[in-house]
């Protein structure tokens, strides 16, 4: 286990900048998940951690100690990749010791921790099998039991899922979960998938452009997204945006519908300040009791057990709204639903939407 830290890490491809000027800090034990669409950086700032990748400028400290300039092998740290990187001609066994057996470890005490790390991850029955003869998962497993058994001061895990169909990668996230809280490890994870980071993450670290754009727990960042580009990308399905100008303390919709502030965020913004509200399609009631209501038309309807998610038209913008799953469904049909002013967000101000309320 060990702490991590970044000092204005940064990575520059000749005139390209990826990663800029990166501060952050890891404690012990902490499972923190780097996120963000893809070319954001969070797979170079992972290569950079596990000296796979020459940093540009500032620092890679691990445990206090500087490790900038150290070769992978001196950094006591061990990766899980995307495509496994298992040694095809190796059975499980090997693989999984391989990396002891080159620390010099005896024998006897290399098959006794690789019968211990088989029998946690349930593949000892797989030992004598090449990664040929696996499946995905199994596989996934074996590339986790290599990392695992030398017991590093830092897991870095680099998108280790998503190869994986989405039954197996729902039992391998929740596999990942409990090796954690078995282990304790100090870990990076790196993904483009926000369920992932929520399910996972102690603290989300949530990139951009090769910039941090808001760290927090994924209630956190769930509930207080602190601009626009954090609210679209967390949460699924996607939230609702909606433009509007500011006016007499309301919003003015371009549908012409309003919106009314919320008392504690009233006066957040300049009368006349173009603005766009964002609403989570699970904010919305069909009962007449919110504050406000939009009004639209359904052109599809996703049945998704014990919910449908509704699209409607308001005025040509598509809202996404999740209703009971015995509401009779006619396309076409004309929707009311009503919302809490509550549960909106307000953003406005620079390209990324700032949060104003």
């Amino acid at each position: 286990m060990a702490t991590l830290e970044l000092r204005q890490l940064a990575k520059k491809y000749g005139s390209v900048s990826a990663v800029n000027s990166i501060d952050l800090t890891i404690e012990n034990s902490e499972f923190v998940v780097l996120v963000g669409p893809s070319g954001c950086g969070k797979s170079t700032i992972l290569r950079m951690i596990a000296g796979l990748e020459k940093i540009t400028g500032g620092q890679v400290l691990i445990d206090n100690l500087d490790c900038s300039d150290l070769p992978p092998r001196k950094r006591d740290v061990a990766m899980v990749f995307q495509d496994y990187a298992l040694y095809p001609h190796m059975n499980v066994k090997a693989n999984i010791s391989f990396g002891l057996k080159m620390r010099g470890v005896d024998k006897p005490a290399r098959e006794k921790k690789v019968a211990e790390i088989a029998d946690q991850l349930e593949i000892s029955e797989l030992l004598m099998r090449t990664p040929s003869e696996l499946s995905g998962g199994q596989r996934q497993r074996v590339a986790m039991g290599r990392a695992i058994v030398r017991e590093p001061k830092l897991f870095l895990f680099d998108e280790p899922l998503s190869n994986l169909d989405a039954k197996l990668r729902n039992s391998m996230r929740a596999y990942i979960k409990r090796l954690h809280q078995q282990f304790r490890t100090t870990s990076v994870y790196v993904t483009h998938d926000q369920v992932e980071a929520m399910t996972l993450a102690d603290r989300i670290v949530i990139l951009n452009k090769g910039e941090i754009v808001q760290i927090g727990t994924p209630l956190e960042i769930y509930e207080n997204p602190n601009s626009r580009f954090v609210a679209e990308f967390i949460g699924s399905p996607p939230i609702n945006v909606l433009s509007g100008t500011v006016q007499n303390d309301e919003i003015v919709l371009a549908s012409g519908d309003i919106i009314a502030f919320s008392p504690k965020s009233r006066r957040v913004a300049a009368e006349g300040q173009a603005v766009d509200v964002a609403i989570r399609p699970d904010k919305f009631s069909l009962r007449a009791d919110g504050q406000n209501t939009l009004t639209g038309i359904i052109e599809i309807s996703e049945q998704l057990g014990e919910a449908q998610l509704f699209h409607l038209n308001v005025n040509g913008k598509t809202l996404t709204v999740f209703v009971p799953s015995h509401h009779p469904v006619e396309i076409g049909a004309e929707l009311t639903c009503s919302f809490n002013s509550e549960d909106i967000y307000v953003f406005g101000g620079d390209n990324m939407g700032a949060r104003l309320a």
